[in-house]
């Protein structure tokens, strides 16, 4: 948190959009930084080696926010990356040394500059986009069923400045691909095609004059929410919301992207409903980053575990073998 909260760089190196509110922002950081030296303080507390061990304790502290400093070691812990790690008969290094496929490794470096074009830390930095590149290649030599997949460099990005470590990165990469996330990224994208469906099911559920509303304008889920699926919200939310996100998204699973998602369309309900044609829902969609709850992070964690009620992990896959069934017989 070193740049001045008048930057037109944030935090992690974006440049802000055009409409950045930065009044709103200078609000919420006045009192965003007191909140980050307590809750630094608090995670101080947690000691000895079992301290990021799996417990209601280090529940509520995570979804109150990760320090930077103890963020890669805890979702190595708690995302059970750091046991996929240790459970595999190759390392990362052996890994990287398998990276031979001519196709594969011109398709990810055809991608690696349109990657964050809007970050000081990607551009010109060839220490980064090398590390991305290793990270990406290497993932895609091990794992044949979704090799590369556009979406996985944002994801691979962000995880580089989260953590500033590119192994760390790999074994988040390979549990959130392999384990988290329910096959968004295989070429047939079946999970996220069931979990379109699903996001509609529980947005019926949460309100439906939402539910009518967009349907009646006919906007297809998949026109705006893919990148909430894809990149975990990524380039879609302010930098800082999507961290508090992905701290959720390690411990509690993708349950937390629907969760994210209802939040995000309730509190734009009022901008939903005025809408009148397709363009206008869509931009209303593209608009969601400015509201001051998002904005204020804090505070938006505090909405995503209120506002949609109650999301067991049963419930979301009783939802997804439903409409796994409807997928089928389409």
């Amino acid at each position: 948190m070193a740049q001045t909260m008048y930057s037109k760089i944030d935090e992690y190196g974006f440049e802000r959009p055009a409409n950045f509110d930065y009044e709103v922002h200078a609000e919420f950081m006045g009192k965003y930084m007191h909140i980050l030296v307590r809750r630094a303080q608090r995670w101080s507390t947690l000691k000895g080696k079992n301290k990021f061990t799996r417990s209601s304790k280090l529940k509520r502290f995570i979804r109150k926010g990760i320090p930077l400093d103890f963020r890669a070691s805890v979702w190595l812990q708690v995302s059970g990356a750091q046991k996929l790690k240790e459970d595999s008969v190759w390392n990362y290094s052996d890994l990287k040394k398998k990276i031979t496929n001519p196709s594969l490794i011109d398709i990810i470096k055809i991608d690696l500059p349109r990657t964050f074009p809007d970050n000081i830390n990607f551009i010109g930095q060839e220490q980064l986009t090398g590390q991305m590149f290793n990270v990406l290649a290497a993932f895609a030599h091990q794992n044949s069923e979704v090799g590369y997949c556009q979406g996985l460099n944002y994801i691979t990005g962000m995880l580089l400045l989260a953590t500033r470590n590119e192994e760390a990165s790999f074994w988040l990469l390979k549990v959130l691909v392999e384990k988290i996330l329910p096959k968004y990224s295989v070429t047939n994208m079946s999970g996220l095609l069931i979990d379109l469906d699903v996001l509609d099911d529980l947005v019926r559920k949460l309100d439906v004059d939402i539910h009518k509303h967009i349907h009646k304008i006919g906007m297809p889920w998949a026109m705006v929410t893919t990148k909430w699926f894809i990149c975990l919200f990524t380039e879609v939310l302010p930098t800082e919301t999507v961290f508090r996100i992905w701290d959720c998204i390690f411990y509690e699973g993708s349950k937390i992207i629907f969760r994210v998602g209802l939040t995000l369309i309730k509190l734009h309900k009022a901008e939903i409903l005025r809408t009148k044609e397709l363009s206008e829902l869509i931009t209303c969609f593209k608009e969601m980053r400015n509201h001051k709850d998002i904005i204020d992070c804090h505070q938006f964690m505090i909405h995503i575990f209120q506002i949609p009620g109650r999301i067991t992990d049963s419930d979301l896959k009783n939802l997804r073998t439903k409409y796994s069934k409807a997928q089928n017989q389409r």
